[in-house]
């Protein structure tokens, strides 16, 4: 039997080194979870992803989504690069969408022009805007002042398959001085973390700058999250946070930690949202 393909690829990146990596291991079928967890963890990326087979099921690709410490029902940068690799060294570059059955049903991604160069584009299960948070608790959270918080909007949980809890800040310099001493259960809830954002980007490129935080046995920073940025653009819609319901924003998140990165939001309305980026090919190889 042939060893499973290993590829490496940043995701929302514009450029090699930036964005977010993802290892995606083709031809998994046979694997039990426990290898695929403890790959993922010997990976040490945010995400690693696991196709079964080459071969088509139900008109999709059967995909597992882990972190280092569990697996995730669905995640948005690990969709679109799995996907973009699928389509460029497994189908071909002439498919116009690839289909990815993950823990939250099918998700399909699809893609502007045929040399993998373009932009890649998932549509998620509609997203759910759900409770809105107090502002002190998550100004404490966050370790910012009240002042910081844009209260012209609220602070709250959206799901999309993984749920966040959306902050407004208004400004820049408040969305840079965060240093977030905790994120308690309480808070997350059954997700994943906090997203912080601002109108503004951090160059005449970005409508929107983002940070994203979760625990993953200690606080960390993810440098592009597609999942949060669908619920982004949910929450961008419904409370016409860049002036109307129909979104066309380019979002840059990861500065801070070195890992520049551009998402692309669309909404026609909360409940039908897109989120897109490119993907660039780091490394290939196989798995021992």
């Amino acid at each position: 039997m042939s060893s499973p393909s290993l590829f490496l690829v940043d995701v929302f990146a514009e450029r090699p080194y930036a964005g977010n990596q993802l290892a995606v291991v083709i031809g998994a079928d046979g694997w039990a979870t426990e290898r695929m967890q403890a790959f993922a963890q010997e990976m040490n990326f945010s995400e690693t992803t696991f196709v079964a087979s080459t071969t088509p099921r139900d008109g999709g690709y059967d995909v597992r989504i882990f972190t280092p410490a569990e697996e995730l029902p669905f995640a948005g940068h690990p969709t679109l690069g799995t996907a973009w690799v699928l389509r460029n060294f497994v189908i071909g570059s002439a498919a116009g969408s690839v289909t990815l059955n993950l823990r939250v049903g099918a998700i399909a991604v699809s893609f502007e022009g045929d040399d993998g160069s373009g932009r890649c584009w998932l549509r998620p299960r509609p997203p759910v805007l759900g409770p809105v948070r107090n502002v002190l608790e998550i100004a404490s959270v966050l370790g910012l002042p009240l002042q910081a918080i844009d209260q012209r909007f609220v602070c709250q949980d959206v799901a999309v398959g993984v749920e966040f809890v959306l902050v407004p800040l208004r400004s820049l310099e408040a969305l840079r001085s965060l240093r977030p001493p905790s994120i308690p259960a309480t808070l997350s809830g059954k997700g994943t973390g906090v997203l912080a954002f601002c109108a503004g980007g951090y160059d005449e490129g970005g409508e929107i700058a983002a940070r994203m935080f979760f625990d993953a046995r200690g606080i960390r920073e993810d440098p592009a999250t597609g999942s949060a940025n669908a619920c982004l653009a949910a929450y961008v819609s419904e409370h016409r946070f860049l002036g109307g319901d129909v979104v066309e924003a380019r979002v840059q998140q990861g500065y801070e930690i070195d890992r520049p990165s551009t998402l692309y939001l669309r909404a026609a309305s909360p409940q039908e949202v897109q989120v897109g980026g490119k993907v660039v090919l780091v490394a290939r190889g196989e798995v021992a």
